[in-house]
């Protein structure tokens, strides 16, 4: 467990102030943070890379204001779209999904990421995800047939805030399958699916099967964080169907109510007004950018706007980035600044996380208060 608070901490106490999503979050001592992870199955671009900046960037900020953090990040190690790729390359999934996880942390690395306080792996937690079904079926919240486990679904798409037209398309599209027959409700999604010698396969009281991709992630976070977590962050694209069914079924079966306190969905990346994605081939690889970029520099890139907010990349902004991480160590090099200046940057940070309000107030006054900045960024 992360104890360790950031440089200059403890002037807030815990959480005192801190604004997420323009509501205040009172912090709980110590913030849970539970964020969606990777799916091991191919490299790390920009656009994954922004949701973990951000995510530690959150976590670093928690702690600068003296308060603790317990991180869980899952790797989704079970997964019908790496069994596939791995077939196609001829390897076992596990063995493949470990190959790529070892290129992601290498790249977090790179980018200054913090690893998490828990790494959970989906098919180290097969036997939670089957508890979870069972906790889900014994309270009425889901159904067995043919092997399947169902989550009765059915008024997830309006609690998410979509209408059925669109919570349609956004399930067929990540693979959620609502034309199946099996199911009473097409938003029902499956907690557990008996598998074909494809699939990797776990005992279960259905027969031989695997988790569904929903169930992995609400078993896996209450298995390291317990069943509620102070904040669920993942990109914005994450927000239906994974995160809208991963709460919905961990309150269910926790009878809690209430999974995550809040959400933290980063802004999608986009090439040309199109979401950067390996679907769109439009694809900008962390690594190739770090050939003539510094993972500070990568960073400055990331962060110097809001966190939810959709942007473009664009080859210049690159070059922008360096050339403004240059101006803030300049001016951090100054002996000069203020104990105004310093507040200004801390105000900013527990505020919404408003990089760029800090980063004016660093650039302008310098000394300390772009000190406090670099440190708590993570841009040395």
């Amino acid at each position: 467990m992360d104890q360790q608070m950031e440089p200059g901490a403890g002037d807030f106490g815990s959480g005192a102030g801190f604004l997420l999503g323009g509501e205040p979050l009172p912090l709980t001592v110590p913030s849970r943070i539970y964020v969606c992870g990777i799916t091991p199955y191919d490299v790390t671009h920009l656009g994954h890379a922004a949701t973990f900046v951000w995510a530690d960037v959150l976590a670093r900020v928690i702690r600068m204001t003296g308060g603790r953090t317990v991180v869980s990040r899952n790797v989704t190690d079970v997964d019908d779209v790496l069994t596939r790729t791995a077939v196609e390359r001829d390897v076992a999934y596990d063995e493949f999904g470990l190959r790529q996880e070892f290129w992601f942390d290498r790249t977090m690395a790179d980018l200054h990421v913090r690893p998490p306080d828990h790494a959970p792996r989906a098919r180290h937690h097969v036997r939670h995800v089957i508890a979870l079904a069972q906790a889900l079926v014994a309270t009425g919240a889901a159904y067995e047939r043919d092997g399947h486990v169902y989550f009765r679904g059915s008024g997830v798409p309006e609690a998410a805030g979509l209408d059925r037209d669109t919570a349609l398309v956004l399930a067929a599209e990540y693979g959620d399958e609502p034309d199946d027959p099996r199911r009473d409700d097409p938003f029902d999604v499956a907690v557990w699916k008996p598998s074909d010698g494809v699939h990797p396969a776990w005992p279960s009281p259905w027969g031989p099967g695997r988790p569904g991709w929903h169930a992995e992630c609400a078993a896996m976070a209450a298995a390291t964080l317990g069943g509620v977590v102070d904040v669920l962050a993942g990109g914005a694209d994450l927000a239906f169907p994974h995160h809208a069914y991963q709460s919905a079924m961990a309150a269910a079966a926790t009878g809690a109510g209430l999974f995550a306190r809040r959400g933290f969905r980063v802004g999608t990346v986009r090439v040309d007004g199109v979401k950067m994605a390996k679907s769109t081939g439009n694809l900008v690889l962390v690594q190739d950018l770090l050939g003539s970029a510094s993972g500070a520099a990568l960073r400055m890139l990331v962060l110097d706007r809001r966190w939810d907010a959709e942007w473009d990349h664009r080859p210049a902004d690159v070059a922008f980035a360096m050339q403004r991480l240059e101006e803030l160590y300049v001016a951090a090099g100054r002996k000069t600044g203020s104990d105004t200046a310093v507040a200004a940057v801390r105000d900013a940070l527990v505020t919404d996380l408003d990089v760029p309000a800090a980063v004016e107030t660093a650039l302008a006054d310098g000394g300390d208060a772009a000190r406090l900045v670099i440190r708590t960024l993570a841009l040395q």
